[in-house]
């Protein structure tokens, strides 16, 4: 049954693939500046290109996790949402604050952005990935409290799911971790423990929880399987999502300045993480071989199939590769880590967001269960040049990292920064090539859903 407040969902879900698309731009020519210095510049320094590409990442997909808590809270607890009208008001406020703040980055010094923010009055930027003014910070908070009351209002006057209490716990663990992004202290490893506690707990923490409970809702509603046999698998996963993830943070506190208890502490819970993501794999295709149902939408089901793949390979097989002090402290901040942090986001959140998108949005446009077959062939062609790209990208920066820290590191002749930089320039170009075909994926994701033929009718 489709409830009237989920259409709130979809100007979230449009919003989030735009800002996807600027994302992917700002990644292409960030690329490109890797090998050719002075592109753009100074126009689009290299510091401000990557300060978009990253908050664009944050941003779309926040849009996409809302959007997916107001189509699933309806549906999930049998009632309408509390205040439709108060999730168009927060979508357009954070659709501004977002795009006001980007266009700061682009048109001022960041130092200039700051002082016209009143940063001086609670010191909040220049952190990575937390490089927002102080105000959109704020605005951030408000999204976010407006978001929980929402469906938190929703949830107490309808069923409880367990799928929707493990998402509002997601929620309410995003908003809460979100505070440390407030607290600057002066001292530089105080400062980097706690802004972990954003940037880690988030990405390793409270948003697999956001990924477990939109996983299960799409396998649910697409495969047919019992709920209990879904919320079992997905109790399991989350408890050790939770577990390795939240004393995992220690794997970034090797180096800092932290006691030596945290190497052990943070090998060790760091090298369990992967786990859970297994057990997502595992779950996804015993879902579908369960399946009671054969959905039309199956380009919805490839994005949901993917989704654990590419978040194990990503997070789990790329995360574990440095993650033990031993080896982290040859490979520490070289492009292994980017290698892992491109196929991580990706595999993990880029697609479950995708997957709820692909499912929702014929709905949420009239359609029965699913866009038309031709629309169908076009998105799966989106689907595997991303993917397929994606890989690519990973292992070319990997093969960038190895050499990176070969030559840089270990030999018996250690070469300094740029003249290492000079000779993996090869493995630079092979990952613009990549992000390129990665793009056009991306638009062809977006041309699917206008590209028309005759409807699918519903399973």
């Amino acid at each position: 049954m489709q409830y009237k407040s989920q259409a709130v969902a979809k100007p979230y879900f449009i919003a989030a693939i735009g800002l996807f698309i600027g994302q992917i731009l700002f990644g292409v020519i960030l690329g490109l500046q890797y090998v050719v210095g002075d592109f753009l510049f100074p126009e689009i320094p290299f510091n401000v290109a990557r300060m978009v590409h990253t908050n664009l990442l944050i941003v779309w997909l926040l849009f996409g996790f809302m959007g997916a808590a107001y189509y699933m809270v309806p549906e999930e607890t049998e009632t309408e949402l509390y205040s439709p009208k108060l999730a168009i008001i927060l979508f357009w406020v954070f659709l501004v604050a977002g795009a006001l703040t980007i266009i700061g980055y682009l048109s001022v010094p960041y130092a200039t952005l700051a002082q016209m923010t009143g940063n001086d009055l609670l010191p909040t930027m220049g952190r990575e990935f937390l490089e927002q003014p102080t105000i959109t910070k704020v605005g951030i908070v408000i999204v976010a409290l407006g978001l929980l009351f929402n469906i938190s209002m929703t949830a107490l006057k309808g069923r409880k799911t367990a799928i929707i209490m493990v998402m509002i716990i997601g929620l309410w663990g995003l908003a809460i971790f979100f505070l440390f992004a407030f607290y600057n202290p002066v001292n530089l490893v105080l400062d980097k423990y706690f802004w972990w506690w954003v940037v880690h707990l988030w990405v390793e923490g409270v948003w697999e929880l956001i990924l477990g409970s939109i996983l299960a809702f799409v396998l649910i509603k697409m495969t047919g399987v019992d709920r209990e046999i879904i919320e079992k698998w997905l109790y399991v996963i989350i408890a050790m999502a939770l577990i390795s993830g939240i004393i995992g943070t220690g794997h970034h506190y090797f180096w800092i300045g932290t006691p030596d208890y945290w190497q052990w502490w943070g090998s060790l819970f760091s090298a369990i993480e992967p786990i859970p993501f297994f057990m997502m794999v595992i779950f996804a295709f015993n879902m579908v071989n369960k399946r009671k149902r054969d959905h039309p939408n199956k380009a919805a089901m490839l994005w949901a199939i993917g989704t654990p793949v590419m978040a194990f390979l990503g997070a789990g097989v790329w995360g574990f590769m440095h993650t033990l002090a031993p080896v982290n402290y040859f490979t520490h901040g070289s492009q292994i880590t980017a290698a892992h942090g491109h196929m991580a986001f990706y595999g993990a959140y880029v697609m479950v967001v995708l997957a709820i998108i692909s499912y929702a949005m014929p709905i949420l446009r009239g359609r029965a269960a699913a866009n038309s077959k031709k629309s169908q062939v076009v998105e799966m062609w989106s689907f595997w040049l991303m993917t397929v790209s994606m890989v690519f990208i990973t292992l070319f920066l990997t093969g960038a990292g190895i050499l990176q820290v070969w030559l840089q590191r270990i030999s018996e002749a250690p070469m300094s920064f740029m003249v290492v930089q000079d000779k993996i320039a090869i493995f630079y170009w092979m990952r613009e090539v990549a992000g390129i075909i990665f793009l056009l994926g991306l638009i062809l994701y977006v041309i699917s859903f206008f590209v028309g033929g005759e409807e699918e009718a519903s399973s």
